[in-house]
């Protein structure tokens, strides 16, 4: 029997979008395999060149020179976790969209390749993933992001931005476990994998087995050749040191709108420095994204200077960002129900149908 979820399914929502002028789209929306293999290659060059460093300080590791040798050790980790953070959500996410590379064979296999190392659970995210573009933070239609989304400053949240956090983890074997099982997580999970949708389903249960048995089968390896601290450099990198990703991500929706048919009222877009944007793959252009979600992440630089005169003001850096939005986690405190509403220039877009947007998101 289907089972029944709290989302609803009839959303016809007209979008606002900025207008582009037909070429340049055209142009912007071509995806390229060398500006994919350029990225996957250099993300994952980085996090093995971070992890190759780590190794190799604990290898350093004794009982005369522990006072300098596990400082450096942590160091060493905490590179590595922060670049490995954004082997999950990030990488994954983009290549969901199945953008980055204009051979799909080749972007289906790294999405495998990311999603193995960081424990993502790529078959629910695709689905979900679409479904929160074409209806983005409304509250009866999406279940990826909720609004009001609250900051909690507790010891969880410390301990996953600048060392390890256990419950994190913990949670991510679990679930992983469950889902191995054929369970499902919550109501969003039951909307997005239908019960009816037998195929899907078993995907999912059989991922879910993929990465349990792959990572045990690396873990058994790791300890059978004496390299076990492998384990915590291969299979756990995306757990750890979680400050950058935290910095990068938050700010997509933090404090805007929801129910509301403009990406520029329920989105934010920020700049930031080359490295944090090579490893967020230029997600901090969170409205362009949304608006055109076919337009591959190397191109959204471009597709923010065509569109720019039609956007809120951008914030430049994550002090001017974060400033923004500690200003509203403050408001939020004493009203909930407070959203910013930034000033918008005057309109000259047009309006698009929400299963436009499905159909870009899914390509």
């Amino acid at each position: 029997m289907e089972t029944t979820t709290k989302f609803s399914k009839d959303a016809k929502i007209n979008w606002y979008r900025c207008r582009v002028d037909p070429q340049l789209m055209s142009e912007l929306m071509r995806c390229s395999d060398w500006q994919g293999f350029r990225q996957v290659l250099g993300h994952l060059g980085l996090w093995l060149c971070t992890g190759t460093l780590a190794y190799l300080a604990f290898r350093q590791i004794t009982g005369a020179n522990w006072l300098w040798s596990v400082p450096v050790l942590l160091m060493a980790m905490f590179a590595h976790g922060t670049v490995g953070v954004f082997l999950e959500g990030t990488a994954c996410h983009e290549l969901s969209h199945k953008t980055p590379f204009k051979t799909k064979s080749i972007n289906e296999f790294f999405l495998k390749v990311f999603s193995f190392l960081s424990w993502w659970d790529q078959i629910w995210f695709r689905p979900s993933h679409i479904r929160h573009h074409q209806v983005t933070v409304y509250k009866a239609y999406d279940g990826e992001v909720v609004l009001p989304q609250p900051f909690v400053f507790n010891w969880q949240f410390w301990l996953g931005s600048f060392a390890w956090n256990p419950v994190r983890t913990w949670n991510a074997l679990k679930n992983f476990y469950r889902r191995a099982m054929g369970r499902m997580d919550n109501d969003w999970y039951d909307y997005v994998l239908p019960e009816s949708n037998a195929q899907l389903r078993r995907q999912h249960r059989n991922w879910a087995r993929f990465t349990l048995i792959g990572h045990l089968v690396l873990a058994v390896i790791f300890i059978a050749t004496g390299h076990w601290f492998l384990i915590i450099l291969v299979s756990f990198s995306a757990h750890y040191c979680g400050w950058l990703g935290m910095l990068c991500g938050t700010p997509q929706h933090y404090g805007m709108s929801p129910n509301v048919p403009d990406h520029r009222l329920s989105c934010r877009t920020y700049t930031i420095a080359w490295l944090p944007s090579f490893l967020y793959w230029n997600m901090q252009y969170h409205i362009e994204h949304h608006m055109f979600p076919a337009v591959p992440f190397f191109n959204l630089p471009k597709l923010h200077q065509a569109i720019e005169r039609d956007l809120p003001a951008t914030p430049h850096g994550f002090w001017a960002t974060w400033k923004g939005m500690l200003a509203i986690h403050r408001q939020q405190q004493t009203d909930p129900n407070y959203n910013f509403v930034p000033q918008l220039p005057s309109s000259s877009g047009t309006q698009i149908a929400d299963d436009l947007l499905e159909r870009e998101a899914a390509q």
